[in-house]
């Protein structure tokens, strides 16, 4: 992990190099590099740190006429696994030779054993690394045919990889290969960009090919050639991006995440768009490819995600049962394959991924499909790996989402997942009259969410009271305690205080202890079943010296009352309250975040796109 890009063409390879780079930036990482080549030598250039980082030593290292003539090159910014970030740590990596070099997304898992006999042979290695194993194997294996050599290192290969290669014996192609890990192609007009990810290419074209496990390619400036691990030619359709340049662009915002946050009511006016079916009081997705006979005999939802995914499963899951009256639970999906879960043809497993690249949601999809059940995926990148490899589902049509912390993709994917609880429902209980009223609930969502985005001034206010506290707790019930995983887990991940989401009746069996003078509660105590339990709960908070936050329904004053602060959202179903009450948490940590001073968009440690296990 975490990006890779290469390109060869009639270009300052370096310049298009550091900006794709950039492009790739909210991905997550901690070192970058690049390679380019200058006659028959590799030059590389590493640092830890940020891509302006790499810029400035690029320039002070290599002369400007180095820079201009070279039109091949590679490039990477890593998000340790194999080591500390340090400059020998980063992409690319070398082989014995020095003529090979390489970039690397994934994990060799039995790079020990590589190591240990290329050791054997003489090899010396200068990283910690799993991927400078893997360029010494390469350079071991090559007998002057670059595209071979990489065959055959990677028939030596258990893990994952997405890879770029170069040499200088070769200074007409780039060797890329891809499994678990993304690799798209982006034809250009005399030029060839590979990417780990879209945003890198969609600057140059609109013009790509994504590769599928186990593809590996020789690309020109003029051509691609795809192959599989064993040298049969196949064949892959040239697809055309849905997003443009300026989608990656802050748009004079002051962080990604904050333009993402205001983005969402067309974000969600563009994932119901089209969807819903006002006269028969059902959802229309097409891309589930389910006939209402199939939807009728499922005996089971199975959700499956990680991370703020896994949250909006966990919405889905009271959705389902709710209104489909159809049992539903949820799995991480990093636990799923591992446990041999139960599955049948009458269980309708739903993978939810943002990037449609997430390792562990990719595996669960494939054991899904080994044992039988019907897949489908909620994803948000047309072409991503999952999407493809289910061959049903639902795009979130949010558009791209660059800040690491995931705000819009979260609000589309509980938006789509209550259309296809409504779809399920019509099927079997639901009756018309109570499936228009749920539609129209539906399609009100984008207004709630503007509502509350009209209060962030409010809100900031609020939450810089809030900023100087290192711990905080999230409670909620039914529909709501999700809301109050997910409300945890952004306020942890950009403000890095130590927060936690609980059922609110758990706060007695244990969490409890923990509160102290001061400590904030942020209690969801909107309008839903439960909620005279969630206000007892707070009292016990408060008795106990707590600081209580409330989301609230507009108007209700008394809930206001029992409040030290409170932020008031439109009243709506609960099922669809989620999505505004998720709203307000997002700008709520994203505030706290701004007052600390913190990494907003990219925060330490964190990686967009998580493509290892």
């Amino acid at each position: 992990m975490c990006g890779i890009v290469g390109y060869i063409g009639k270009a300052d390879a370096a310049s298009v190099l550091i900006n794709g780079l950039r492009r790739l930036e909210y991905r997550g990482y901690d070192s970058a590099g690049l390679a380019i080549l200058d006659d028959d030598r590799v030059m590389v250039t590493k640092a830890p740190g940020k891509v302006a980082v790499l810029k400035d030593k690029t320039r002070s290292s290599w002369a400007p006429e180095l820079m201009q003539r070279a039109s091949i090159g590679i490039a990477h910014t890593r998000w340790a696994t194999h080591g500390p970030p340090t400059e020998a740590n980063a992409h690319p990596h070398l082989d014995q030779s020095e003529e090979i070099a390489l970039v690397h997304n994934g994990i060799i898992e039995n790079y020990r054993a590589l190591r240990a006999r290329l050791e054997g042979k003489g090899h010396h290695f200068y990283s910690e690394t799993d991927t400078e194993v893997l360029a010494h194997l390469i350079g071991d294996c090559d007998k002057g045919d670059l595209f071979q050599a990489v065959t055959d290192a990677l028939h030596q290969v258990e893990g994952t990889f997405g890879i770029a290669v170069l040499s200088a014996r070769e200074p007409d192609r780039i060797i890329t290969a891809r499994r678990g890990s993304p690799i798209v192609i982006g034809v250009g007009d005399g030029e060839t960009i590979i990417a780990s990810d879209a945003s890198a290419i969609v600057a140059h074209t609109k013009r790509v090919i994504y590769l599928d496990d186990n593809d590996i390619a020789i690309v020109t400036g003029d051509s691609v050639e795809i192959r599989d691990l064993n040298n049969v030619p196949v064949t892959r359709e040239i697809a055309e991006l849905g997003i443009d340049a300026a989608a990656a662009e802050k748009g004079g915002f002051e962080h990604f995440m904050l333009k993402e946050i205001h983005e969402q009511p067309d974000a969600l006016s563009n994932t119901i768009r089209g969807r819903l079916d006002l006269d028969l009081g059902s959802a229309v997705l097409s891309g589930m490819a389910t006939s209402p006979r199939e939807l009728a005999e499922l005996s089971r939802v199975v959700l499956v995600g990680c991370g703020t995914s896994l949250h909006a499963g966990l919405v889905g899951e009271y959705a389902f049962e709710d209104m489909a009256d159809v049992h539903a639970e949820v799995e991480q999906a990093a636990e799923f394959r591992y446990r041999n879960p139960l599955l049948g043809s009458r269980d309708f497993v739903v993978a939810i991924s943002q990037s449609g690249e997430t390792a562990d949601t990719l595996a669960a999809v494939r054991e899904a499909r080994q044992k039988g059940a019907f897949v489908m995926s909620l994803c948000n990148v047309v072409g991503s790996t999952i999407a493809r490899e289910t061959g049903r589902g639902v795009y979130l049509h949010a558009g791209p989402e660059i800040s690491v912390a995931s705000t819009k993709a979260f609000t589309s994917q509980v938006a789509v997942l209550l259309m296809m609880a409504l779809k399920l429902g019509r099927g079997r209980r639901v009756s018309r009259d109570e499936g228009i009223r749920f539609a129209r609930e539906i399609e009100s969502i984008p207004s709630l969410v503007s509502k509350v985005i009209a209060q962030s001034d409010r809100i900031e206010a609020i939450a810089k009271e809030y900023s100087a506290n290192e711990h905080a707790f999230f409670i909620g019930r039914g529909p709501m305690y999700p809301v109050a995983l997910e409300g945890a887990l952004k306020l942890k991940e950009i403000s890095y205080i130590h927060a936690e989401g609980y059922h609110a009746a758990e706060l007695k069996h244990g969490p409890i202890a923990l509160l102290q003078e001061g400590t904030p509660v942020i209690a969801l105590a909107v309008d839903i079943p439960g909620k005279d339990k969630t206000l007892g709960n707070v009292e016990e908070c408060r008795a106990r010296g707590a600081r209580i936050l409330g989301i609230i329904s507009e108007g209700d004053h008394e809930t206001a009352e029992a409040m030290d602060d409170y932020i008031a959202i439109p009243r709506t179903d609960p099922l669809v309250s989620t999505v505004p009450a998720v709203v307000a948490l997002q700008l709520f940590s994203y505030f706290v975040a701004k007052h600390r001073g913190c990494e907003i968009d990219q925060p330490r440690n964190l990686a967009k796109s998580v493509t290892v296990e």
